[in-house]
């Protein structure tokens, strides 16, 4: 996306799930950084790449094992200033004399953090020489490294920051990138411009204007783009962007699974029929998707099951229109990293998205994917400069799989007009309760038991929905809405005296991790 000539960070990823919150965090500091595998890394040519700065991310390996993930020390002798995170922080302990070992005071977590000694790392970090940090470990450095100072420490990881001032190399055990570390991103701030002394970059519309670019590379005049548009903020932002860049070539398709939210259909048309006009198309598909999902309970077949549907609907519209020759889809950087390793780490595989993991291996129509290096926040900011109708850029995120993912079990038509009822008056409250831009993502799940309940003094015996609301910044973490008790009381109420079916209401209060935002 870039040239040779613009001053960048170099992220070093060792397979940790987290490891693009660095870059999110970099890139909305307005600094361009490129994310590379530690095994190209190896292989890395610095000459007339202007890297200013070196992270080291964590990872889900340890440096105690002999098959653990590691670069050459040399690559770090380039006068270049280097941050470790986690993984990075061992790994720069273990190459320069210091000691890592296996703790049976494992962190994990929120953890306290205590200044030891001013650095112009933590410049403004701290408050009060105190801090709350995220940790997610079991090995801990014991033993410091030659000539490098102890900054901060916590009560099971004593040495928590490290510095080596002349060699302008620093190391956290914790995870600045992650939103929990309260202030984190002053980590970031200080590596950036006080120590690698790098300068802003990277834009929203320095990133608008390269991915026009690389549209209009990949796309020729005689070739037609299929933008997958499911209302989403994603795939909304992408279709304004593609119409930016080919607006002649595109043609919007919104495939209604039958497992939308209720009334999402119609909202849907009256927005995009507008603006897209008879470049816009509807394909009701309800019976199809039913059909192929009958019987069906396994998440991961679900969702591979709705990804080989919509790519067989996408290609069987494509035959009237032979000039169709992309798929375009607002795939975003979570998608693939719970799917799959984008960079070709070892990173674990969280669950197949119906448009990554789920795609079929062979496909008729090239995919064409702007948004996959990046967050949703980034491009809710980038549809704020494309100007994006407001109502679409403030909704909460929506699973390309639909409801099918919010009915654990096996799907039918009544499961899914009693969860639609259930998710529309749940989003109903909180609009009322003026709750709904405070929470990141709400919705309904209808579990697969049915509870005894007594409702005028008859036996029930009906489903349980489950209510979950998260706060997240980006997705890949996430913590639970903390409601008034009076108000998912009252929510609680109206869903059970208004939809026949539910006598029994829960709420989830999972984090991510443990859990993820969606069920399945």
């Amino acid at each position: 996306m870039i040239n040779h000539k613009t001053h960048k960070i170099l992220i070093v990823d060792f397979g940790s799930q987290v490891t693009q919150l660095i870059a999110r965090q970099i890139r909305n500091l307005g600094v361009y950084c490129e994310l590379i595998n530690y095994k190209k890394f190896n292989s890395f040519h610095f000459v007339n790449e202007n890297i200013k700065g070196i992270i080291l991310s964590g990872s889900a390996k340890s440096t105690l094992y002999k098959s653990a993930p590691t670069i050459q020390l040399k690559l770090l002798k380039k006068n270049i200033p280097v941050l470790g995170i986690c993984y990075g922080h061992q790994l720069i302990s273990n190459f320069y004399g210091g000691k890592t070992k296996f703790s049976n005071k494992k962190e994990f977590g929120s953890a306290i953090l205590n200044e030891k000694k001013k650095s112009i790392l933590t410049r403004n970090f701290f408050k009060n020489k105190t801090n709350i940090v995220w940790m997610s470990h079991s090995d801990s450095v014991n033993v410091k490294p030659k000539d490098f100072n102890i900054i901060a420490s916590t009560k099971n990881s004593k040495l928590a920051i490290l510095e080596h001032k002349s060699k302008k190399i620093y190391s956290t055990q914790f995870h600045p990138e992650v939103y929990h570390t309260v202030n984190g991103k002053k980590i970031f701030y200080n590596f950036l411009f006080l120590i690698c002394k790098i300068k802003k970059n990277w834009t929203d519309r320095y990133k608008i204007n390269n991915m026009i670019k690389e549209i209009q590379k990949n796309v020729k005049k005689n070739e037609k783009v299929l933008c997958a548009l499911s209302g989403g903020v994603d795939s909304s932002v992408l279709a304004y962007l593609l119409h930016s860049s080919i607006k002649k070539n595109l043609i919007c398709v919104y495939v209604d699974t039958g497992m939308m939210r209720l009334g999402e259909t119609n909202e849907v048309y009256k927005i995009f029929k507008k603006k897209f006009k008879n470049s816009f198309h509807i394909i009701s598909a309800k019976n199809i998707f039913l059909k192929n999902l009958q019987g069906i309970s396994d998440p991961e077949s679900k969702r591979k099951i709705i990804g080989r549907t919509f790519i067989k609907i996408f290609e069987n519209f494509t035959k009237k229109n032979s000039k169709i020759k992309f798929l375009a889809q607002g795939t975003l950087y979570p998608d693939l990293i719970e799917s799959k390793s984008f960079s070709g780490s070892p990173t674990s595989m969280i669950k197949s998205h119906h448009n990554v993991g789920g795609l079929p291996n062979k496909m008729k129509l090239k995919l064409l994917e702007p948004f996959k290096e990046i967050f949703k926040d980034e491009v809710r900011e980038i549809g704020k400069t494309l100007k994006v109708n407001n109502f679409l850029l403030k909704r909460h995120p929506f699973p390309g799989p639909g409801l099918a993912i919010r009915i654990p079990g096996v799907i039918n038509e009544e499961k899914i007009n009693i969860l639609q009822q259930a998710d529309n008056i749940f989003i109903d409250e909180i609009k009322k309760r003026k709750l709904y831009d405070k929470i990141w993502q709400a919705f309904a799940v209808l579990l697969p038991i049915k509870t005894v309940g007594v409702m005028g003094d008859n036996r029930t015996y009906d489903f349980v929905c489950a209510l979950r609301a998260v706060t997240s910044r980006d997705g890949m973490t996430a913590d639970y809405f903390h409601f008034l008790k009076k108000d998912i009381s009252e929510i609680s109420n109206r869903i059970i005296n208004e939809i026949k079916g539910v006598n029994r209401v829960v709420y989830d209060t999972t984090s991510k991790p443990p859990g993820t935002i969606e069920w399945e």
